[in-house]
């Protein structure tokens, strides 16, 4: 039986990269009682290399996309690991926020963010169910197909 959430993702074969310092003027994470903020997360592998370039359905296909909203989530538990040393200082996912790079015309946003989503209850079950929002946007930055944020409670 799984103990904790840190056991959970060695025993899914999720391996959480040392997440990269900011890159501008804003904070990774940002703690405010028991929220903890985390800024969005590109889909960049532990490499930091985009894994997913441009717009969805034009520059890649909704399975990558997919995957690459995973790849976000999985940015997201290494920024939470990085603020508090465990992921067992999580509480409760509270809410996601994705952006996914399309045209207007695009309808499959949800799906897309469901990379994300689905992770946080793997990782975390009950307690990885969300709020969420998922919005279409032109472009993000470094032409990333996909960025998540997220708000955590935290014990």
């Amino acid at each position: 039986m799984i103990s904790s959430f840190e056991e959970r993702v060695l025993e899914l074969g999720i391996d959480l990269p040392v997440p990269p310092a900011s890159v501008a003027n804003y904070m990774a994470t940002y703690r405010a009682g028991t929220l903890l903020i985390v800024s969005g997360q590109l889909c960049m592998d532990s490499s930091a290399n985009l894994v997913a370039r441009g717009r969805v359905e034009e520059d890649i296909t909704i399975e990558e996309a997919v995957r690459a909203a995973r790849t976000c989530g999985i940015n997201v538990l290494a920024q939470v690991r990085s603020a508090l040393g465990s992921l067992d200082q999580v509480k409760q996912i509270v809410r996601l926020g994705g952006f996914i790079a399309a045209s207007p015309d695009f309808r499959e946003h949800a799906r897309i963010m469901n990379g994300a989503s689905n992770l946080m209850v793997e990782v975390f079950r009950e307690q990885g169910r969300h709020t969420r929002s998922t919005v279409g946007v032109a472009s993000l930055p470094l032409q990333a197909s996909v960025e998540v944020e997220a708000i955590i409670e935290i014990v």
